[in-house]
Order: structure tokens, then C-alpha cells, then sequence
């Protein structure tokens, strides 16, 4: 027979569950753009012309200028789409950038190697915590807890516009 103590130990500790889950739940506007700034480190989401939500980000360890090929460490400028979800990320979790588009492609082609791909919006890395700023291949990173709004907030098929 279950105890009255255990009942209501049950009840207390579910809520706390609930509230360690990475997917969130969003009810607000849709995001219509990711707009990032890469030299003031920061992204936006927005709905049309209004910002939603501001978040500070880290770059790839090269932040200065366009991607041009796979291990140059930059990252990518111009516009993409957001084009898949990992909610299994080495890195908390991670929405995929269309990136590398023709052009891209062209121009790694045109240096004689790859133009890559796998560039992300994600959060931490869950085997090791960087130190410092830029430290990703390409990708754009943010604090966990941001990561989990952003995957609730942001659909496939949402603008993404990179910005030097």
C-alpha cells in the first residue's frame, strides 16, 4: 500500500521534473527573422520589425569575415533558413543554418576544398565548457537556458540573416 507521505512526496517532486525538461513550450509571435550581428556579438529574434527576445553569443574561433571553406573557423555572413533540429545535440541542442548555399559552395570549390556545412545556432557543449569567446568551428553559440528558448521559439523554414 502506497503511503500518504509518498503520495504527497510524489506530488511536490513533479513539478520540479517538469521544470528540468530542455523543450519548452512557446505561445507567443512567431518568429519571423534571426537577425545576427556578429561584431556586437548579439542575435535577435523577431517578429517583423520588433525584437522578441536579445541574446549575447559566441562565434567561431576566426569571427572576422565569411566562411569561405570547411575548418576556417568563421562564420558564415548573409542569409539562410533554419533547416533541421537536433534535439540530441552534442551541444544541449541545435538548429541547423542551410549553410553552404550555391555561392558558398562556388567559392570553396573555386580554393580547392570544402565549403562544409553542419553550422548551428546551440548551446554549450556538454563534454567541456569553453573558455573565453569564439570558440566554435562556425557555429553560433548561447547559454543553455537561452538554447532551450530559442528551439521553442524558432521554426524550420525561419530567415536567418548573419551580419558581419
Amino acid at each position: 500500500m502506497v503511503s500518504r507521505r509518498t503520495i504527497l512526496l510524489s506530488l511536490l517532486i513533479a513539478p520540479l521534473a517538469a521544470c528540468s525538461s530542455k523543450f519548452r513550450k512557446y505561445n507567443g509571435p512567431e518568429v519571423t527573422r534571426v537577425a545576427v550581428f556578429k561584431e556586437q556579438r548579439r542575435m535577435y529574434l523577431m517578429h517583423h520589425s520588433r525584437v522578441l527576445k536579445a541574446y549575447d553569443i559566441d562565434l567561431g574561433f576566426a569571427p572576422v569575415g565569411h566562411k569561405q571553406f570547411e575548418g576556417d573557423g568563421r562564420t558564415p555572413e548573409g542569409d539562410y533558413t533554419i533547416d533541421r533540429r537536433n534535439p540530441n545535440s552534442k551541444f544541449h541542442l541545435s538548429l541547423g543554418i542551410s549553410y553552404p548555399n550555391r555561392r558558398d559552395f562556388e567559392v570553396a570549390q573555386a580554393l580547392g576544398k570544402s565549403a562544409g556545412g553542419d553550422i548551428f545556432i546551440h548551446g554549450e557543449p556538454n563534454a567541456f565548457k569553453p573558455k573565453g569567446r569564439d570558440w566554435t568551428w562556425g557555429c553560433i553559440s548561447v547559454k543553455n537556458r537561452e538554447m532551450e528558448d530559442i528551439y521553442a521559439m524558432v521554426n524550420d523554414g525561419t530567415v536567418i540573416s548573419i551580419y558581419p
